[in-house]
């Protein structure tokens, strides 16, 4: 049986989003088409808005309807203290930890010379305009500790230096309510290098 063209091309559409593979895709399109009509109605709607509405932050890069997102905009952030993170839901995890009240930059990417993305392709210019706009003392950068990441914290913090501008790296270790027999060895490692002195 033939598959129609529109359908073939909703399956291949589908297979865009991470972690979906051709089974996945199919068994979504089928399941929209068959069982869920208004669903999928819904989707496309909220997706063409979204394509319509959502650009970046003029300031910190990340989502936002407006010019300046409404967290840039706010007089109750910290503007000295500026995160750099690599996307918005790194962004939003920093925010889930209530323990930062500073402002951010995303980079919507990380340095990745594989998939062909070097420093060009972040737009890093940006970045350097924000760190000398007279406010920012302190540069954190909070890209994940993977190799792409680790490569993106090395260029940001000799490009920031540079520059005289003062950068900081987020720690790394073992998690919190984490027992040791269940850490891996690379992890506890990592929090024996960067221990530090207990307060009196």
């Amino acid at each position: 049986m033939t598959t129609p063209s529109s359908l073939e091309a909703l399956i291949e559409a589908l297979r865009c989003l991470p972690g979906v593979g051709p089974k996945s895709a199919q068994r979504m399109a089928y399941q929209l088409l068959q069982n869920d009509r208004p669903g999928a109605r819904r989707l496309a709607e909220a997706l063409q808005q979204a394509l319509a509405a959502v650009r970046h932050c003029q300031r910190c890069n990340t989502f936002s309807e407006t010019e300046i997102c409404v967290r840039c905009l706010s007089t109750r952030r910290d503007a000295s203290l500026l995160c750099v993170v690599e996307t918005p839901v790194d962004m939003n995890m920093m925010e889930q930890t209530h323990a930062y009240s500073g402002l951010y930059y995303v980079l919507m990417g990380r340095v990745s010379p594989l998939d062909g993305i070097g420093p060009n392709e972040l737009h890093l210019d940006r970045l350097l305009a924000r760190c000398a706009d007279g406010l920012v003392q302190e540069v954190i950068i909070a890209t994940n500790y993977t190799n792409e990441g680790e490569a993106t914290a090395h260029y940001l913090s000799e490009m920031l230096k540079a520059r005289g501008v003062r950068v900081t790296r987020i720690a790394r270790g073992v998690p919190v309510g984490g027992e040791l027999e269940y850490v891996d060895a690379g992890t506890l490692a990592q929090a024996l290098r960067e221990r530090r002195a207990l307060d009196a």
